[in-house]
């Protein structure tokens, strides 16, 4: 049996099949395009270092001082596309602020944790693992050292 009526007016078939992809289309679309539903406000973000120039800071790019990463904590630079993690006391770790899941970046830090709100992926503070989907894999690690009490990516 053919879906197109002698006519050339579409069949309620293909009609319906047409209206259900739109649909699911839309659904993802929907799905890339939210917003993370909450801006942190407890000081887990930092504004960017002086003089650093966006997510493309180089080398040597001084982040923040060692002192202001809390331990067990993180802050999230996000002009440099950059968190910094202090699992345990004197140990930093550098990892790229943008979630592996649909490219959102990342919003807080808390609780051992690193914590996209775009659709709630959670990453360890201690290697940027998945804690909690739907993020396929870890975060990407950034290069950082500690000079002089400063962060800087190395």
């Amino acid at each position: 049996m053919s879906d197109v009526t002698t006519s050339g007016a579409t069949s309620r078939r293909v009609l319906l099949a047409s209206a259900g992809a739109v649909g699911a289309g839309a659904l993802l679309a929907a799905c890339g395009s939210e917003a993370p539903a909450t801006t942190p406000t407890d000081g887990a973000t930092s504004p960017g270092a002086a003089g650093a120039t966006g997510a493309a800071a180089g080398a040597g790019t001084v982040l923040g001082k060692a002192a202001d990463i809390p331990v067990g904590g993180g802050v999230i630079f996000k002009e440099q596309g950059v968190v910094v993690t202090q699992p345990t006391a004197g140990q930093f770790v550098g990892f790229s602020a943008i979630c592996t899941h649909q490219a959102c970046p990342v919003s807080q830090v808390e609780a051992g944790k690193i914590k996209c709100q775009c659709h709630f992926s959670e990453f360890s503070i201690t290697d940027g693992s998945v804690l909690q989907p739907p993020a396929p894999r870890a975060l990407d690690k950034k290069e950082i050292k500690v000079e002089d009490g400063e962060i800087k990516l190395a």
